[in-house]
């Protein structure tokens, strides 16, 4: 009876080592995929007026910053630096957005990562982990 019972639950471990084996397997294969979509990822905003053009990378790393003749006409420095600012925070702001989208489709759902990558909450990142140190924790109480 001890035998069957052993048998029983070496299938189920098996089974669900094959099952995390396989999800391994499927996120290491999207990772070549994911690096190349990072690294053609551009996006592009333009000032409210179109006058100011930034384009931005995965990283909200600056690409380009375009002006068109018209931002010559009004002298006023501050008010085009502000613009160019804003319009780079904007891009900026998308691209991490467009970021975020493309490395979570490669995630498990509901990981800690993923959350991670929503909110930029380092608790949901370690979440995980500290509820396992609790539990041992707990366990040599």
């Amino acid at each position: 009876m001890a035998e069957r019972v052993d048998r029983d639950v070496n299938q189920a471990l098996r089974a669900r080592f094959d099952e995390v084996y396989g999800q391994y397997q499927r996120l290491r294969s999207g990772v070549d995929d994911l690096r190349a979509e990072l690294a053609e990822l551009r996006v592009t905003e333009r000032s409210d007026d179109g006058q100011v053009t930034a384009t931005v990378g995965a990283r909200g790393e600056l690409i380009s910053v375009e002006l068109t003749p018209a931002v010559y006409h009004d002298r006023d420095h501050h008010a085009l630096s502000r613009k160019i600012t804003t319009t780079v925070h904007r891009a900026c702001t998308r691209a991490a957005t467009a970021t975020q989208e493309l490395v979570t489709a490669y995630l498990p759902a509901g990981s800690g990562s993923v959350e991670f990558l929503r909110t930029g909450d380092f608790g949901a990142l370690l979440g995980r982990a500290d509820a396992v140190l609790r539990r041992e924790a707990e366990r040599h109480e």
